[in-house]
């Protein structure tokens, strides 16, 4: 099978982190220091309780829940503008992701509750590290080489079995192109189906025959 890259492969595993107690002037200027668009807040334990993110900041700052003073009289978001340490600044509950989900899962995940980062927790819900939108990108956003490589040594090689030289492979921009033969004609489908799998890429286009 081929090696799909995980949440564990491409989070980042030194993430900035507050306390509840933590100072609003030391969360705001944590999120700035390190350029960051959100930070967790853990539990004395470890344990995600939490997010902040610079919005939260924007909100305190601004005195209100939101610049144009659109949410009304929801005392919550009220009481986050007013708020002066991590643990009433936060929103919460905070959603977690897993080390071994796959790339593709965490960006349904991402998607679906409308958030940046994911704080990536272990079986003991401790925090192990985060994931962004920009680390699932950056797992797609792979140079033509690395991908080239991978169908060449894992798809035609490892998995497959052919002899080198057999499918010459291209790669330009994630778009793949193959060109050569194959031992029997139900492997075509199958190789293509295998390369489209390789992260990177973005189409397949196979000029092979079956050999004999």
């Amino acid at each position: 099978m081929l090696h799909r890259r995980t949440v564990g492969d491409v989070m980042t595993q030194e993430v900035v982190t507050f306390r509840p107690d933590t100072p609003f002037q030391e969360v705001a200027a944590l999120l700035d220091a390190n350029d960051i668009a959100a930070a967790p807040v853990l539990d004395d334990n470890g344990a995600p309780l939490g997010m902040v993110s610079a919005s939260d900041v924007l909100r305190h700052e601004t005195g209100r829940p939101d610049p144009q003073g659109q949410d009304g009289n929801d005392e919550r978001v009220w009481a986050k503008a007013r708020a002066q340490a991590a643990g009433a600044l936060m929103s919460s509950p905070v959603f977690t992701a897993r080390a071994d989900w796959t790339i593709p899962r965490a960006a349904r995940e991402l998607r679906r509750r409308h958030v940046k980062q994911l704080p990536v927790v272990g079986d003991d819900g401790l925090l192990t590290g985060i994931i962004s939108r920009s680390d699932l990108l950056d797992a797609f956003l792979r140079s033509d080489l690395e991908i080239r490589d991978e169908v060449e040594q894992d798809v035609l090689g490892r998995i497959l079995g052919l002899d080198e030289g057999t499918v010459v492979v291209e790669v330009r921009d994630g778009d793949v192109t193959l060109r050569g033969h194959v031992p029997e004609p139900r492997l075509i489908p199958v190789v293509v189906g295998l390369c489209q799998g390789v992260d990177g890429v973005v189409a397949v286009d196979a000029h092979l025959a079956a050999a004999g």
